[in-house]
């Protein structure tokens, strides 16, 4: 047997990762995530505000960074929905539109008792305003000042949502996914810390380091890559058990599967080729 392994193909290895990718991917497998305590603390700030409560949800990504950070964003807006929040969204991000739309569609086709044809009394889009950090410091002093319309150009005075919110300081929290600058660390020097903003953040996983010094003074909680979304979307489904069956609400577990199914992979493939070195080694010796 021994002896077979130390000349295989390398080409079966090939063949071995890609189907312990493909397959889980293609078949929708999801295994059970144990929320972390420092995923909780989002949880726990989305589920203990009020049904109703006012929350701005911040996507600064673009398509490039959609397949780690959506699975975030949908989970933000569905544990939002799932509460009757209303929901601010904006971005910082030219591409981040398309983003913020997959999130209100989630809204109106998923929750459509509570949003469908409710724009501007449950739900209003800001859009994008150009000014990085600049746009965090008007919007948490006098929001009207970077925005006066909203996305479709109807003025903010006209909309029910904004037409007497002043700034952010007046919502109950602050939802931020973000795939670098700006966002997340933008968010919380310019919004959170200086104005002690409620603040929850989902970001990648090379983000995660700058921003974990930040928790839990500026920051409640963090949602550090699929893991992350993946720890979030549990604790959403042990909350509501209605979800278990709603596969759209697996997106970061369906994709944390093949992850799971390959890492078990290499290490069995590692732990092989340990076993193959010492057995060449006890065979040169003896």
């Amino acid at each position: 047997m021994l002896e077979t392994l130390q000349t295989l193909d390398r080409r079966w290895i090939f063949l071995a990762m890609f189907l312990a990718v493909a397959v889980p991917l293609i078949m929708g497998t999801t295994f059970p995530e144990e929320p972390s305590d420092q995923v909780m603390a989002v949880f726990d700030a989305v589920e203990n505000l009020p049904d109703g409560s006012n929350v701005v949800m911040a996507l600064d990504y673009d398509p490039a960074s959609e397949g780690e950070l959506q699975p975030m964003a949908s989970a933000f807006t569905r544990h939002c929905a799932l509460k009757k929040h209303n929901i601010y969204f904006m971005t910082l991000w030219p591409q981040g539109g398309p983003m913020i739309q997959r999130s209100t569609e989630l809204l109106e086709n998923d929750y459509p008792e509570t949003y469908k044809g409710k724009y501007g009394t449950k739900y209003v889009n800001l859009g994008f305003r150009a000014g990085n950090e600049g746009v965090i410091k008007l919007v948490v002093e006098d929001l009207k000042k970077s925005y006066d319309t909203d996305v479709q150009g109807t003025n903010l005075n006209d909309i029910p949502l904004t037409k007497n919110l002043k700034n952010i300081q007046q919502v109950d929290l602050l939802c931020n996914v973000s795939a670098g600058y700006p966002g997340s660390k933008e968010w919380v020097l310019y919004g959170s810390a200086p104005f002690d903003i409620p603040t929850v953040i989902g970001c990648t996983g090379v983000q995660a380091p700058i921003m974990l010094p930040y928790i839990p003074q500026q920051l409640t909680g963090m949602l550090a890559a699929i893991k992350g979304a993946a720890e979030y979307e549990q604790a959403i489904i042990n909350a509501y058990p209605e979800l278990n069956d709603n596969l759209a609400a697996k997106e970061g577990l369906k994709r944390m599967g093949p992850q799971l199914v390959a890492h078990v992979l290499l290490i069995c493939l590692i732990a092989l080729g340990n076993v193959i070195y010492f057995w060449e080694r006890k065979q040169g010796t003896s």
